[in-house]
This record gives C-alpha cells, sequence and structure tokens, in this order.
C-alpha cells in the first residue's frame, strides 16, 4: 500500500552512507538545517537512530548498503526515497564535495522534487538472495574464462597452438594433448587445468540450483524460455531483475530500464545516432545479447525476431552485424515482457503469418487498368 506523503512532509532525511559513517542531514518543513549527525554503518545504529527520530521522509543514494538501510528505515514507519546516482549530477559535479554537503544536497532534492532523484525500487530480500546466485556464477564464469584465455596464450608464445573446443571441456582436451605442451611449461599449465576443471564442476552446480529455484519459485520462467535462445539462467535473471513486470506502462518500457535504448543529444536540426545508454542491470543485459547472438547464429531457428535481425544486418554499414544484435535483444526484452503479462503461448513466426494471410485477403480484390491484382 502506497504511504501517503503528506504525513512526510514536515521533515527530510538525506543520508550520504559509507563503508564505515553514514552522515545524516535533517531539514525542517521549511528547508531550515535542524540536525546533522553521523552513526556507524551498521543494522545496531541505523535502527536506533531512526527509532528516535519523528517519521520523516529520508533519502538515500542507491549503493551497495542501500538495500538494507531502505528495508531498515520503512520497518521504523519512514517513507525511504532510493536515489538514482545516475541522476545526481548536482552532487557529483560539484566543486565542494564532502560526505556532509552530499547527504544536505539529497535531502534539499528531496524535499525539493523526488523526481528529480529518479528513485528506484529495490526488489525483496528473496529475490535479491536469488538474484546474487545468478552473479557468483557470472563471476565464476569470468575467471574460467580468463584462466582459458591464459592458458592459451602462455601455451602460444611456446609455439603450441590448443585445439579449439568449448570452455567445459578445455581441461580434458589439453590434458589429453598433454605430449604436445613443452615439458618445461607443464608446471605452469597442470595446475591451472585442474583449477578450470573445480571451476566448471562449480558452474555445472550453480546451473542446477538456478534451474531449480526457477522451477520451484519462479514457474513463470517456463513460459519465456519458449522462446529459442532463453534458457534457465536467462529467463530466471529477467523475472528477477523485472520482478513486478505491471510496474511498467507499456513493454517498449523494459528495453530503456535495461539499458538497451539508444543515446539522445538532440538540438535543432542535429540528432545523431548514440550508443545505447547501458542503465540497469549490466548482467541482464549481457544475457540478453547473448540470446540475441544466438538468435541471428547458424543455429538460431526461424523466427520473426531472426528475419527482423537479419534484414538490420543486411544493411551494410561497419557496425551493422553488432546494432541488429543489440536491437534484436531490445525487442526480446518487450517480447518477454509481453508473454509474463498476457501469460500467453509464442509463436515464433505470428507476425509473418499474419503478413501472408493479409497478402491472402488482398489478393484479387483489386483491379487496375483491367487486370486483377
Amino acid at each position: 500500500m502506497k504511504k501517503n506523503t503528506a504525513e512526510f512532509a514536515g521533515r527530510t532525511v538525506g543520508m550520504d552512507v559509507g563503508d564505515e559513517y553514514c552522515h545524516l542531514a535533517a531539514l525542517d518543513c521549511e528547508g531550515g538545517l535542524v540536525e546533522e549527525t553521523r552513526i556507524t554503518t551498521s543494522r545496531k545504529s541505523v535502527d536506533a537512530y531512526f527509532a528516535r527520530i519523528p517519521r520523516s521522509r529520508v533519502v538515500v543514494e542507491a549503493g551497495t548498503h542501500s538495500r538494507w538501510i531502505s528495508r531498515i528505515i520503512e520497518k521504523g514507519g519512514h517513507e525511504v526515497i532510493v536515489a538514482n546516482p545516475r541522476r545526481l549530477a548536482l552532487i557529483y559535479g560539484s566543486d565542494s564535495k564532502s560526505d556532509r554537503n552530499d547527504a544536505v544536497s539529497l535531502a534539499r532534492l528531496g524535499r525539493i522534487d523526488v523526481n528529480l532523484l529518479s528513485p528506484i525500487k529495490h526488489r525483496d530480500e528473496r529475490a535479491q538472495a536469488d538474484l546474487v546466485l545468478i552473479r557468483s556464477r557470472d563471476v565464476l564464469v569470468k575467471s574460467r574464462t580468463q584462466m582459458v584465455n591464459h592458458v592459451r596464450g602462455i601455451t602460444k608464445s611456446f609455439g603450441v597452438r590448443l585445439r579449439k573446443c568449448s570452455t567445459d571441456c578445455f581441461h580434458r582436451r589439453v590434458k589429453e594433448s598433454m605430449d604436445s605442451i613443452p615439458e618445461v611449461l607443464q608446471p605452469a599449465v597442470v595446475p591451472m587445468l585442474d583449477v578450470i576443471e573445480d571451476l566448471s564442476k562449480m558452474i555445472s552446480r550453480y546451473d542446477k540450483a538456478v534451474e531449480e529455484i526457477a522451477r520451484k519459485r519462479y514457474p513463470e520462467t517456463e513460459r519465456l524460455r519458449q522462446v529459442a535462445g532463453v534458457g534457465p539462467l536467462t529467463s530466471l535473471a529477467y523475472v528477477l531483475t523485472i520482478e513486478d513486470p505491471h510496474r511498467f506502462p507499456t513493454s517498449r518500457k523494459v528495453g530503456s530500464y535495461l539499458g538497451l535504448r539508444p543515446r539522445r543529444d538532440a538540438s535543432g536540426s542535429r540528432d545523431p545516432a548514440l550508443r545505447i545508454t547501458k542503465a540497469g542491470n549490466s548482467t541482464m543485459r549481457r544475457l540478453l545479447v547473448g540470446s540475441a547472438q544466438y538468435i541471428l547464429g547458424p543455429f538460431g531457428p526461424d523466427c520473426d525476431l531472426r528475419r527482423w535481425g537479419m534484414k538490420l544486418a543486411e544493411r551494410g554499414g561497419k557496425n551493422a552485424k553488432k546494432r541488429a544484435v543489440v536491437a534484436v535483444a531490445r525487442k526480446l526484452s518487450v517480447l518477454l515482457h509481453r508473454l509474463w503479462v498476457r501469460g500467453a503461448d509464442y509463436d515464433p513466426l505470428r507476425n509473418a503469418k499474419r503478413l501472408e494471410h493479409l497478402k491472402r485477403e488482398l489478393k484479387g480484390s483489386y483491379v487496375i487498368d483491367g487486370i486483377e491484382m
């Protein structure tokens, strides 16, 4: 239930959060500074401070600690506004920046107009924990990739070119061809292969956990997996990132939320084509791009998305294929949202069938110069 903001109009608190200390500045209803203090960044201190002050509007900048801090403050009956740091140019561009001044600026912005802060909504604790599982897996995958590239690099410097293979079976393939690696290099390579093997086993366990969580807690992911290239990992990450699909007025807004919308810098007749904003969750954006690459790749099945993306790629230009991949990722994010909200079954050639049906209806329906069209 939405809180009545009038209840909090009398007092606004800006909170600059650091790893060790939080600086707080409180304003009264007229904008006067009535309190400045500093507390330790701990659950006990935060709970004690907000338990003793009157109900207030509290402005916190999004960051590492903002999730658990906002939960504690809300439990105390206060209104919490989590400010988007990308929109706080007034703070980051200041020539007199300090923790104290930042807290005062947050309070003043929260008192004047909350919309200036582009407030964000943190997901609940259960969804956050499940999303951390995906991010932990992502760290292991990046570490394994870095190690595989390292092994390929050091062997190449000794004149040995390792065979191409998937990352999952890399350690096995290299161990099978260990005779081709110089003996002097093996003490450096063998331990790396053992670590890569261990990482692959741990990633496999994460994959099983992701699939089990998706199946038991988030059955809506099954509907999203109807789209080729969208597996348990991508569908679960999508559901956890969006969390509430009805908070978007239209499905098209999801592409902007995930940072897949091109930037704009239009002025007069000048409107250059710019890169995407890259706002929002970077892991989710990367997963969508990976799905788009599969859809446009050699193994991607025929579907409306593939046909549309291939037409974009055929327009030519230096980065036509890259632009097509990003565009398909953006369109995929919209499609997944529509499937989720409507609860509909996915028809990969829905648009193509509609177009073919329209052509059949129009055929023979009009005559030009005595010729039936």
